[in-house]
């Protein structure tokens, strides 16, 4: 090794600066005779910090990100289960992708008060086009966990607000914000090439993600008509939520062949939840198992609670085989985004939904809204026709709902 040269954190305590700044410097070329040996950099012992003023203006402007898309975690970038430290280290050398990335994954872990400052942070500051829409979806995300009404139109406003410089990144504004809405089972404002599948209006970079929310927005779309929220002449809903997966099922094989794994686990999970609405818990349980493996090394429990409310007790079961503590730690997570999710869901709707229920509640409820009969439904929960007629006694003891409304309801 030259004796003339220091490691960075020997450079960073002579500046007065992080290891980080030091490293990042390097790697853009702002340190002159500064070396890379493998993967760590020397810098010459007499080097110059950078003009202060010069490095403030680089730190400034805007970083374009490794991929252009609003989600890094779900391209190429993160493909290995356990690997999402390592990732997030990986991309030291763009502060902004760092902290869009280890946002995302913060998210995804349920630490929604990180999340909430890593997005404002990233709204405040001098972000790039791909990471304000980013930061504005996870803001929209926290205001769902949060049940915050006001943080939600915020977050859409500052997607909306994102500049876009051509046609194609208008089309993603509007992608972004109708996908926020998707979370809340609205699929009404999907632009029309969206609507049919055709995502070539996105940059390739972002096809990952725009899977995920296709498969979600056939979900919704399809719940809805199954649940006779929304009327097509001619069409049995649950018939159709039966032919769902073979939509998906290709989607899951393009992001195993890409290796993309965050978007691998959203679209197995959401397969899943198809395929147990449709009556196929072994198809169900397969995903649901395979996403489990996956996930769970880099503790992407936030991730796995955004599902208890559409699998429930099966999920319980598959998470328990694994580790029982690991439900508990899940189970908690779900109960504030449960809280959340139908504070917000009720507020944007402007009808209170119901909360309180049991998981076994919520199941008997969510079949009978299906159209199931309750012999079909104790048939279906391995429960007596006379335990889930009891269920509905005391539930209308209570409530003034009709049967025919518990979709909009649930």
């Amino acid at each position: 090794m030259n004796i003339n040269m220091i490691t960075v954190k020997e450079a960073a305590e002579k500046w007065g600066v992080t290891p980080r700044r030091v490293q990042d410097l390097c790697k853009r070329g702002e340190i002159k005779g500064a070396s890379q040996f493998q993967r760590v950099w020397m810098v010459p012992a007499d080097a110059e910090y950078p003009d202060k003023k010069k490095a403030k203006e680089m730190a400034e402007q805007d970083q374009p990100l490794p991929r252009k898309t609003p989600f890094l975690y779900m391209t190429n970038l993160y493909s290995v289960p356990g690997s999402a430290n390592e990732v997030a280290e990986s991309l030291s050398y763009n502060h902004e992708a760092q902290v869009l990335f280890e946002a995302e994954v913060a998210y995804s872990r349920g630490e929604i008060d990180k999340v909430y400052d890593y997005a404002n942070y990233l709204l405040k500051k001098h972000s790039g086009f791909y990471a304000i829409i980013s930061a504005g979806m996870l803001l929209a995300l926290c205001a769902i966990w949060k049940g915050d009404i006001e943080m939600w139109r915020k977050a859409k406003v500052h997607i909306a607000e994102a500049k876009a410089k051509d046609d194609r990144e208008r089309e993603i504004i509007t992608l972004a914000i109708t996908s926020v809405d998707c979370m809340l089972y609205d699929v009404a404002s999907f632009p029309d090439w969206f609507k049919i599948g055709c995502f070539e209006p996105l940059h390739p970079d972002a096809m990952p993600a725009a899977k995920v929310f296709y498969a979600k927005y056939l979900y919704a779309g399809v719940y809805a008509i199954a649940t006779k929220q929304t009327h097509i002449e001619g069409v049995q809903g649950l018939a159709l939520m039966g032919l769902l997966p073979s939509t998906v099922e290709p989607m899951i094989s393009w992001a195993i062949a890409d290796k993309t794994l965050v978007s691998e686990i959203y679209l197995r999970m959401t397969c899943a939840v198809m395929y147990r609405v449709s009556g196929n818990d072994k198809e169900a349980c397969r995903h649901i198992d395979r996403a489990l493996a996956f996930a769970l090394p880099d503790r992407l429990y936030g991730l796995i609670a955004e599902y208890v409310r559409t699998l429930g007790p099966l999920l319980e079961q598959r998470v328990c085989l694994v580790d029982p503590n690991i439900w508990n730690k899940v189970n908690d997570l779900y109960q504030i985004y449960n809280e959340g999710w139908t504070k917000l869901r009720g507020a944007v709707i402007g009808r209170e939904l119901l909360t309180g229920l049991s998981q076994r509640q919520r199941e008997i409820f969510r079949l009978a809204a299906l159209g199931m009969k309750n012999h079909e439904i104790a048939k279906k929960l391995n429960l007596s026709v006379a335990s889930v007629k009891h269920d509905f006694e005391i539930f209308f003891e209570e409530y003034d709902i009709d049967r025919e409304e518990l979709a909009a309801y649930l």
